[in-house]
């Protein structure tokens, strides 16, 4: 490179600095906007597959229930213990569900090695919005898998639920008994 090039690439360089410093967003003019999100395909490749997920609606006011359905395919032929819940990004703060239901019931089930299961979990919207709501997938020992997923439109009033705060007092025994333990056999381990 000559020096006129490389000074042209220098100047060229810190006007684009300097103006995205100064919060001009040139960007824009030159790049249209676009807003996506990731969702792990790798457990549900690997692992299990949800397969055929199914919405009970698009829109509903809080206080409804949404409901996903679907099947869980194992691909694998060693059994799995998982469990199912729902996975809502949302542009608000809130991204607030109450789970109703879930088939298979229970928190933890077992999906046996190459079955097919079918799912259906329900929840109640409890705060306005529009979220991008996926099935979720946690499978023991090997982490969180979503479903497709689709966009759900909530209108209404916030829902505001009691705080349950025996259950808060209640963690907070166990999680400090759990200090006491470690403390007690191993302070050489402790920060």
């Amino acid at each position: 490179m000559n020096t006129s090039s490389t000074r042209a690439l220098v100047v060229g360089l810190g006007a684009i600095l300097a103006l995205g410093t100064a919060g001009f967003d040139w960007v824009e003019f030159v790049v249209p906007s676009a807003e996506a999100h990731g969702v792990q395909a790798q457990l549900q490749s690997r692992f299990v597959q949800i397969r055929g997920e199914e919405f009970s609606g698009q829109s509903l006011t809080t206080g409804e229930t949404l409901c996903l359905e679907g099947e869980l395919v194992s691909l694998v032929e060693r059994d799995l213990r998982g469990w199912i819940s729902i996975f809502a990004e949302s542009t608000n703060a809130g991204n607030r569900w109450e789970i109703q239901s879930r088939d298979p019931p229970g928190n933890v089930f077992d999906l046996a090695g190459n079955e097919i299961m079918p799912y259906r979990i329900c929840a109640m919207a409890l705060e306005p919005g529009a979220y991008h709501v996926h099935t979720q997938l946690n499978v023991a020992s090997v982490g969180p898998g979503l479903g497709p997923g689709q966009t759900v439109i909530v209108d209404g009033e916030h829902i505001i639920k009691p705080i349950p705060y025996t259950n808060i007092a209640y963690q907070s025994i166990i999680i400090g008994v759990g200090y006491v333990i470690t403390f007690a056999t191993r302070p050489w381990q402790v920060i």
